[in-house]
């Protein structure tokens, strides 16, 4: 396999800068770092973003979770290794990435849900998590960047 042309954020090097401190400031906010790289890789898996897929479970690994946490993420609602607010975090990251799936792009359900586990600082980092993750996916599905080779 290979890419279709370099990564855009290298192509475009003041571009790469402002990207890693958005990711920095979405992970500043004291949620755990497992949680924020499920969210990484469950939006990653809904974008099909092999990249940032194969990144999300080498990263998950390196923090020690589980083959199960780590395997189960497309599956985190019919699977028993989540905890309510890790759910409520990817109910939330879900429905961020998938904003034209429904007329309300975030209902109040999901919304409420997420609200009852977490601040507003926390809510802020989930939501750039998912930001950041949906523009990294934005740009590495197009030129087709091969996994792992970054």
């Amino acid at each position: 396999m290979e890419a279709r042309m370099k990564n855009p954020a290298t192509i475009i090097p003041t571009a790469m800068k402002p990207i890693m401190e958005l990711m920095k400031a979405a992970q500043s906010q004291g949620l755990p770092q497992e949680l924020m790289e499920m969210i990484h890789l469950r939006v990653s898996q809904i974008n099909g973003c092999s990249f940032c897929v194969d990144a999300g479970l080498k990263n998950l690994r390196k923090l020690g979770a589980s083959d199960e946490r780590v395997g189960l993420v497309a599956a985190w609602r019919e699977a028993p290794y989540y905890t309510d607010a890790e759910r409520a975090a990817l109910e939330l990251a879900e429905a961020s990435t998938r904003l034209a799936d429904r007329a309300d792009a975030v209902p109040d359900e999901i919304w409420d849900n997420a609200a009852d586990h977490f601040d507003e600082r926390q809510l802020a980092s989930i939501l750039l998590m998912t930001a950041v993750t949906n523009l990294f996916n934005r740009l590495n599905a197009p030129i087709r960047q091969v996994a792992g080779s970054w």
